[in-house]
């Protein structure tokens, strides 16, 4: 689809690459000569998806263990980035957390923990590495700079049951929107990718506890499957080439038409009972357990 040199000479950053969907964009991106840093909580993983990645496509990749939700710790890192090498071209603001609960149960802290990751973190990274960028200056025909944030369908037409997420991913849109007007003139292209159900370890065990992954997909998707980590990496890969430097403000839904056919979010969730949800948030916290055991460990 792409030529093999396509992202040569482009340094890139990748928040929550080093699992899941931010590791199959960091692969595809890598593969295509672009050099990286990933980010993640878990120093330990990203490292070894550093070595995983390197190994496979060759190329760099650096990587760095961070709590986006620390502006502070956000901000050494991108110091350091932009001291360490050359300047970013790009950025991924992929790095999220969701869960489905009752909003009605929702603690104060599970809200807090969402909206701190996709909300408060997303903007800490866009910031550091934006004012970065317009300090560097921009002349018109020079290459744009690029962030890419990764959102849900939800923001188009709520999400129940995932409440925190709809909320933070739906204020990540509006800086999306927001930014591409005002960082225009500074040569900087935001925009935005609301992927479909994808199945990964996480979102797997967070959105569809104890069910087969993308079985849901299966029964309700207009395709009747679940969406590839391959066909999100395309699309980002595209997002963050020179190939349409006018794009920008936009946001792209890819999810099989789920989104159009049926809401593509979880009202039907609203039939489950208490001893379905008390399931449900057992499966959750031991994927939460297996995380911070790695995270340690």
């Amino acid at each position: 689809m792409f030529r093999a040199d396509l992202m040569s000479g482009k340094r890139i950053l990748v928040t929550g690459g080093g699992t899941g969907l931010g590791k199959a964009m960091a692969g595809r991106l890598l593969d295509l000569g672009a050099s990286l840093v990933i980010c993640g909580r878990r120093l330990g993983v990203c490292q070894e998806t550093a070595r995983e990645l390197t190994d496979r496509h060759g190329g760099r990749v650096d990587a760095y263990g961070v709590d986006i939700r620390d502006a502070d710790t956000v901000e050494r890192m991108v110091a350091d980035v932009f001291d360490g090498g050359p300047p970013l071209a790009g950025l991924v603001n992929n790095a999220a957390g969701n869960f489905i609960c009752p909003t009605e149960s929702l603690s104060r802290r599970g809200f807090e923990a969402i909206a701190h990751i996709v909300m408060h973190g997303t903007f800490h990274v866009t910031q550091a590495v934006g004012k970065r960028w317009i300090a560097a200056g921009w002349r018109p025909g020079s290459p744009m700079r690029s962030v890419l944030s990764i959102i849900v369908t939800w923001v188009e037409n709520g999400g129940p049951f995932v409440v925190p997420s709809t909320m933070s991913k739906a204020a990540v849109e509006a800086m999306t929107r927001s930014l591409a007007i005002e960082w225009a003139r500074h040569g900087i292209r935001l925009n935005a990718v609301g992927p479909g159900e994808i199945p990964t370890e996480g979102m797997s065990a967070r959105l569809s506890p104890g069910q087969e992954p993308g079985a849901r997909q299966r029964e309700q998707n207009p395709m009747g499957r679940a969406g590839t980590t391959e066909e999100l990496a395309n699309l980002a890969t595209f997002l963050l080439s020179d190939g349409c430097d006018w794009l920008t403000g936009q946001s792209i839904f890819m999810d099989g038409g789920l989104h159009l056919a049926t809401g593509g979010n979880f009202y039907e969730l609203r039939h489950w009972t208490p001893e379905r949800w008390r399931a449900a948030r057992e499966a959750i916290a031991a994927q939460d357990r297996k995380d911070r055991e790695q995270r340690h460990g």
